[in-house]
């Protein structure tokens, strides 16, 4: 018969109390059993235990132990990230690891050194993550030999997720101030975008990215600014996209399986434009972080988009006739020179026309302003509508006007001239009325032949001159002027 007075072994079996005791406790607490009596020992033992039990689950989110095989002896507390710790016992720890590069290089559960503050990525129950730091020590028998090990885990999930996000923030602005860097350094706008796409194409691992220009109805795009390749497979996709979320960041495949990431970028000025960014057909897909990049990129490309209009604004206003919309003077000529450059490679001759209305001054003086200048406006359409979209028409100041038309020869250049000539005066005589007779058009015409050497300034008198040969000879007609003159 047992001896009440006699201290329970671990060989009896453990006492449901206290729970089970590893070799290391037992050596540990064997000389106190020796001491006190059963009852007394008992309630110290237990106090005891509690206290340890109280401390450790409030340091930490997850006590353990394992034996040799790396299964779970001892877990508490009773709910660790979901899992009910009654389920874990005698299961393999390792099925709290999760699949990431923290967990196959470290593995707390089965270490065979002391760590400290070790951070390791484990499964919820969900199916979550959380990310947990270990310390962890090796359990040894009295050879030296690891039978298991024990140790503690604090979840950190909440503050590794801020210092990511932190740090993820730090790269944007980082990347953001490179891209504004980049831009800063440029003055036009073409320049400031191509700088801006390319530092963006290279912050994303990209293998192209662009600017994409939708139509006001959605049925139209164009990519207007490009860095890197393969545009052409993912402009579709890349429009619907931004079609469907015109103010937010979106992802999606191009043709050949690119992953593709949008953002729009609508202007003030009422453009609907967006910017796209694609990788190789094999990269990882797109993250959050990607997201907030591109979205962060779109503000610097809706930006230069607008710096890129004012600027064309200020060139258009600078090379057009204010009242007219025509080409004025400076620009016509230098459109000229090139048209003439490439004539010249071609081998193709090009014809000047200069018009000057008959008897405008009258109107002005009569009629007034307004009118004269409603007589100029419809001068300027009329000279549209004689020729193609490729050729020029400007105003070169007061009632002069000038056409260019690129590989046309001088008779072509007058059955224009006849038929302006005789249209002309009826289409205008609808402003100012039939009480203002003869406001019509005098036209000078020089053609420079294919291979001609003659310059510019040479073949604008012949025209000049051929319209005012026009102009004492009874006006309301035109003239060639065939002679070259060096």
């Amino acid at each position: 018969m047992t001896n009440p007075a006699t201290p329970k072994r671990i060989s009896d079996g453990p006492d449901p109390d206290i729970g089970t005791l590893s070799g290391e406790s037992w050596a540990t607490s064997a000389p106190v059993l020796a001491r006190f009596p059963a009852d007394p020992l008992r309630g110290a033992l237990l106090d005891s235990r509690q206290r340890w039990r109280d401390l450790v689950t409030l340091a930490a989110d997850l006590a353990f132990e394992t034996d040799a095989q790396g299964r779970f002896l001892f877990v508490i507390p009773s709910q660790i990230l979901g899992w009910a710790a009654d389920s874990l016992i005698g299961q393999p720890a390792s099925l709290l690891l999760a699949d990431s590069a923290d967990s196959r290089i470290f593995n707390p559960f089965r270490t065979t050194v002391t760590v400290r503050g070790q951070r390791v990525w484990v499964r919820r129950a969900d199916g979550g993550v959380a990310n947990l730091t270990f310390s962890a020590a090796p359990i040894c028998d009295a050879m030296g030999s690891i039978t298991g090990a024990r140790g503690v885990g604090i979840d950190m999930t909440e503050y590794t997720t801020r210092g990511e996000q932190i740090a993820a923030a730090l790269r944007r602005g980082q990347v953001v101030d490179h891209i504004l860097g980049r831009v800063g350094r440029e003055v036009l706008a073409p320049r400031m975008m191509e700088a801006a796409l390319d530092a963006l194409m290279k912050a994303l691992g990209g293998e192209g990215t662009g600017v994409v220009v939708l139509h006001a109805d959605g049925s139209y795009s164009h990519v207007l600014h490009q860095v890197g390749m393969g545009a052409e497979a993912v402009l579709d996709q890349a429009a619907r996209l931004l079609a469907e979320h015109p103010e937010t960041a979106a992802q999606g495949t191009g043709i050949d399986g690119q992953p593709l990431l949008t953002a729009g970028c609508r202007t003030r000025f009422g453009g609907h434009a967006g910017l796209a960014v694609w990788r190789s057909r094999y990269s990882r897909p797109w993250d959050s972080d990607d997201r907030l990049l591109i979205a962060a990129a779109s503000s610097i490309v809706r930006m230069i988009l607008e710096q890129e209009a004012i600027q064309g604004e200020m060139v258009r206003q600078a090379r057009t006739d204010p009242l007219t919309g025509l080409l004025n003077r400076r620009a016509f000529l230098e459109e000229v020179t090139r048209h003439t450059e490439r004539l010249d490679r071609e081998s193709l001759p090009g014809t000047l026309m200069f018009a000057d209305l008959d008897h405008f001054k009258p109107v002005n003086d009569r009629l007034g302003h307004e009118v004269g200048d409603q007589v100029l406006i419809q001068t300027a359409e009329i000279l549209r509508g004689l020729v193609r979209p490729a050729d020029l028409v400007a105003r070169l100041g007061g009632d002069e006007f000038a056409v260019w038309m690129s590989g046309t020869d001088h008779l072509t250049a007058a059955e224009r001239a006849e038929h302006l000539s005789r249209t002309a005066p009826r289409q205008l005589e609808e402003i100012v009325g039939a009480d203002h007779p003869g406001l019509g058009m005098s036209i000078g015409i020089a053609t420079r032949q294919a291979g001609s050497s003659e310059p510019m300034d040479s073949l604008i008198r012949r025209a000049d001159l051929a319209m005012y040969e026009v102009k004492r000879h009874g006006r309301g007609h035109w003239r060639v002027s065939h002679a070259e003159s060096g």
